[in-house]
């Protein structure tokens, strides 16, 4: 497949953006503790904030045609040891990281051929290179959404809401018998921040089952 250098130099601008507002969003709050819980079961805001920061390396990782993590068992200690740290290290080191991740990201952007090929996922699953831009980008705003500190889903930002709406309704009829199989009539009729939810999971729509892609 050919690639499309406009989409993903766009891609790559928006996930950099975005990281740089996360990291002055982050640096201006002053109400909340790694401690408290997170949206997500069992994470920690600590969690989340490490996560966000290994993830962008990561990102690095995949970008230079080495393994996502070293292993499911060492990203999650990593996870695990990080959780605990203070606001003000979270906020360096999820600065830090980013900063490297816009770097590679930002060499690469206009390079065609850096975006040939696939990526494998720690999950195992081969992607095109050519989307890894917009999956950070996803990391970068839901996640932002799961610290569960007042930044939610309507706040998503509307570029990447696009842009992976497309992505998800595309892998979710991937996912289903040959054939024209159309969304769910309430998933049709929500606004676009909710119907990215249900795809992630992050929200519930009575009488539909979960899309199945998490």
């Amino acid at each position: 497949m050919a690639v499309d250098e406009r989409q993903v130099a766009r891609e790559v601008e928006g996930c950099v953006s975005s990281q740089v507002r996360l990291v002055q969003w982050l640096e201006e709050q002053s109400l909340f503790e790694c401690g408290q819980p997170s949206l997500l079961p069992g994470w920690s805001i600590g969690h989340v904030l490490t996560h966000i920061a290994r993830n962008a390396d990561s990102y690095v990782n995949l970008l230079e045609g080495k393994p996502q993590y070293v292993s499911v068992e060492a990203r999650n200690i990593d996870i695990e040891r990080g959780a605990a740290r203070p606001w003000a290290e979270q906020v360096d080191d999820i600065r830090e990281s980013c900063d490297r991740l816009a770097v590679e990201l930002s060499a690469r952007a206009t390079d065609v051929p850096s975006w040939n090929g696939t990526a494998t996922l720690l999950s195992g699953v081969n992607v095109p290179r050519t989307v890894l831009p917009l999956l950070r980008w996803r990391e970068v705003e839901v996640h932002w959404v799961d610290l569960g500190c007042g930044h939610h889903l309507e706040h998503l930002n509307s570029h990447y809401l696009r842009s992976d709406l497309r992505l998800l309704e595309m892998l979710w009829r991937a996912r289903r018998p040959i054939g024209m199989t159309p969304l769910h009539a309430d998933i049709l009729k929500i606004p676009p921040h909710e119907r990215l939810g249900w795809f992630l999971g992050r929200i519930q729509v009575d009488g539909v089952p979960p899309s199945g892609l998490t």
